[in-house]
């Protein structure tokens, strides 16, 4: 999808966004989820250096801003690992709640169409629009079958502290571990695709 021609990202509105501590304290729900998920992501040397190099280029990654919500498991998982890699490549980050923002939103439809989350969009450190990356690593999309798996045999109506026991175990177990360092390594290849 390309981005509209003259974007309601401005600079004022990027600086405007909330940085990590402040989304901590701002966020109503699954404060420990966003922590757990902050703390279990490492960015390798070889990863954080990459990125490193590519934040320090002339048009490289210098911002990103991140488009989420506290209640979705995608963003719970996915937005500390952005926070974790502009970390390690010295950009600054902000971010804007979704629901609050529907402007930023729509500029960033998945597939034109769906307000999926978390958005990552990168930008040079002349707020240059560089690429964005939506919602969750192709490994992901391609292991959410397993969702299924985990509440086979479970009733929704009457089943409900199992499902969310099954839930949180799934949450802090190897296929959440293996996406979270999926999220690192396609966000790396689609910077490097785009700043080289």
């Amino acid at each position: 999808m390309a981005q509209q021609q003259q974007s309601v990202v401005t600079r004022e509105r990027f600086d405007s966004g909330l940085t990590w501590p402040a989304w901590m304290h701002h966020i109503q729900r699954n404060v420990a989820k966003f922590q757990y998920n902050y703390d279990e992501t490492a960015v390798s040397e070889d990863d954080a250096s990459a990125l490193r190099s590519l934040a320090l280029k002339e048009s490289g990654p210098a911002r990103v801003l991140i488009i989420g919500e506290d209640w979705c498991p995608d963003v719970f998982r996915g937005l500390p690992v952005v926070v974790r890699i502009a970390e390690a490549a010295g950009m600054d980050v902000r971010i804007l709640p979704r629901d609050d923002n529907p402007d930023v939103m729509q500029e960033f439809l998945n597939n034109g169409e769906y307000q999926s989350i978390p958005v990552a969009v990168f930008y040079t450190k002349d707020h240059e629009y560089i690429t964005h990356w939506i919602e969750r690593p192709e490994k992901a999309n391609a292991e959410m079958g397993q969702m299924q798996e985990i509440f086979a045999g479970l009733d929704r109506d009457k089943d409900r502290d199992e499902m969310r026991r099954r839930n949180d175990e799934f949450q802090r177990g190897p296929s959440w571990a293996s996406w979270r360092d999926a999220t690192i390594s396609e966000i790396r290849e689609l910077l490097e695709s785009k700043c080289g």
